[in-house]
């Protein structure tokens, strides 16, 4: 592996619950009101430090997108996804934006959440059905 150039944010920055590499700010949070497998997750504008999987057809709740699995650039940790493409037009607002999920991320005071026990492991967000 080569050398690891990280982007390093100011202000409240989320980062990797693992090796707390920064992945992005409280200032590009568009939505706190999404939902994954391991409880809250929120919708991102930008982030930062992260490597994309590879692309596939996902259908959630507000329908079909195709999504990329996100990692964390230092520890290959997943975090969350980004939306490619919305196949619904009420969504397309998404393409282009980034899920991460809270139980993967400690909050810009260091807050880490834990696992919602009443959500289902092999339930999905707010989208995903």
């Amino acid at each position: 592996m080569g050398r690891l150039f990280l982007t390093y944010l100011d202000g409240k920055v989320y980062s990797c619950k693992f090796c707390k590499t920064q992945l992005s700010v409280a200032e590009d949070i568009i939505s706190k009101a999404f939902h994954c497998r391991h409880g809250e997750a929120y919708l991102f504008d930008k982030v930062v430090n992260v490597t994309l999987g590879a692309k596939e057809e996902r259908m959630m709740i507000t329908g079909m997108h195709t999504v990329v699995d996100t990692y964390c650039v230092a520890c290959g940790s997943l975090v969350g996804w980004k939306y490619e493409t919305a196949h619904e037009k009420s969504q397309k607002y998404k393409e282009g934006k980034f899920i991460l999920e809270r139980f993967m991320i400690l909050g810009p005071d260091g807050s880490n959440y834990s696992v919602n026990q009443d959500v289902e492991l092999d339930g999905s967000d707010d989208d995903e059905a």
